[in-house]
């Protein structure tokens, strides 16, 4: 007997995130919850704004339709879905099959994304494999260039993830470069699009020896027909980010893919909830257990949602108290 739940939450952010110039007060989203003969299984729907092409009514349409359907026993066909959605339902139906493992990584690269002397402790302190991750593109990019240095200089193991988020001219991103010693450069593991356009960021690696990551390139060309991850001359790493990607499948296609054309494949996330985040936190432990994911942004909010993120001291709500809009 199958039976499924749709809830929408909301939950209040810090105060400080801003996407695309527009400051994000609230995160909300979609958890759908499926039961089968007792089997439960869960999937965060959660257009990212700015981001995503799909709004939050679209994504309500395709899931009430999604889960009308499986209840009558169908199984989805992801390639007709918003990418949310996609993955959303894919989750929850590979967690009630039992297929996502139980161990995650939740150890992530830290985020720096205010004062940079709030971070170096914790860099200091961390074992192994020393990652961080740094917001580049809102400050004049001489700015930018010495508070990377400054993180290199400072702790000789440490290796740097930069996401310019297109922010940059190519002059911009060169004057950036400009202020990376240059021995330091091998450090920085990847900048993600430093320019606004994919031609003139692949020409600032070739010009600095900076190694550039595909992300929003990467989202906007996927799902597309002709679609050849073959074509991403150049890369060294691709950023998946499932709620910007579409389905579990398809973004393990995109990881078997990218390891036989010995690109570096990174799990991102797109602020989802703790309930999601934990989700993510597993799959990278399946598919990508040798990688650091970039799933440092349960600080970004002021609750978690159901499932608490290890170690984390915000206030943890329940998916019962959020809003029940749909079940059959």
């Amino acid at each position: 007997m199958r039976s499924a739940k749709l809830y929408r939450y909301a939950l209040p952010m810090d105060s400080g995130v801003i996407l695309r110039d527009n400051r994000l007060k609230e995160r909300e989203g979609f958890i759908i919850e499926l039961n089968d003969n007792g089997r439960v299984g869960r999937g965060e729907i959660a257009p990212l704004p700015g981001f995503s092409t799909e709004t939050m009514d679209e994504a309500y349409t395709q899931l009430i339709e999604q889960l009308t359907s499986w209840k009558q026993g169908n199984m989805p066909d992801y390639q007709l879905l918003s990418s949310s959605v996609a993955f959303g339902l894919s989750m929850a139906l590979l967690e009630l099959e039992g297929g996502l493992p139980v161990e995650g990584v939740y150890r992530s690269a830290p985020l720096c994304s205010g004062d940079p002397d709030e971070l170096l402790p914790k860099l200091m302190a961390m074992e192994g494999k020393k990652v961080a991750k740094i917001k580049v593109g809102l400050y004049e990019p001489i700015r930018d260039g010495m508070v990377a240095n400054l993180f290199l200089e400072s702790i000789p193991d440490l290796n740097l993830r930069l996401d310019a988020n297109r922010a940059w001219t190519k002059e911009k991103a060169l004057k950036f470069a400009s202020y990376i010693t240059p021995s330091f450069r091998q450090r920085i593991e990847f900048i993600e699009e430093p320019c606004e356009t994919p031609g003139d960021s692949f020409s600032f690696a070739i010009s600095t020896g900076i190694a550039i990551a595909w992300d929003e390139t990467l989202q906007h060309s996927v799902r597309k027909p002709d679609f050849q991850l073959d074509d991403f001359n150049g890369v060294k790493t691709i950023i998946i980010k499932p709620t910007l990607i579409g389905s579990v499948q398809l973004c393990i296609a995109l990881i078997t893919r990218a390891k036989e054309l010995g690109i570096k494949a990174v799990i991102s996330s797109s602020i989802e909830s703790s309930l999601g985040l934990t989700q993510l936190a597993r799959f990278a432990h399946w598919q990508l257990p040798e990688e650091v994911p970039g799933l440092d942004t349960i600080g970004l909010f002021t609750e978690q949602l159901e499932v608490p993120w290890p170690e984390c001291q915000l206030p943890l709500r329940k998916l019962a108290d959020q809003a029940l809009i749909w079940q059959a």
